[in-house]
């Protein structure tokens, strides 16, 4: 008795895997920067909201006379630790791989900070 497959001679038949059209595609170099950024935006975001605390620290801090000095050292250590921070995102941004990805709207914030905890230190008057 003959089976009515007719496999078994040798004739098989070819499976074409379906490939979604988009696999033919180039990869583009912008596909992996896209999630780059969001990685390198966290310690970015994090170091400039903690020099903006640091600088409200200080710009909050209200010495009660010209003895007061405890209050003028919270101000010069708020101010010191504002401009540290910020300092931190511009040295990470001033990486030629971090530039690439990320342009300068995202340090600017961070030097506007450091540049006014420079002013409120100088302007403290210890």
């Amino acid at each position: 008795m003959q089976s009515s497959n007719a496999s078994h001679t040798g004739d098989r038949q070819k499976i074409v895997h379906s490939r979604h059209p988009t696999d033919d595609r180039p990869h583009h170099p912008d596909d992996d920067r896209r999630l780059l950024r969001v990685i390198l935006a966290v310690p970015v975001v994090l170091l400039t909201v903690v020099s903006a605390f640091f600088l409200w620290l200080a710009t909050n801090t209200r010495p009660d006379g010209d003895w007061d000095q405890p209050a003028y050292g919270g101000i010069e250590l708020g101010s010191a630790l504002a401009v540290v921070s910020a300092g931190a995102v511009g040295a990470l941004w001033l990486a030629p791989s971090v530039r690439r990805v990320m342009r300068w709207p995202w340090a600017v914030p961070a030097v506007v900070l450091g540049v006014a905890a420079v002013a409120r230190w100088v302007s403290s008057g210890a």
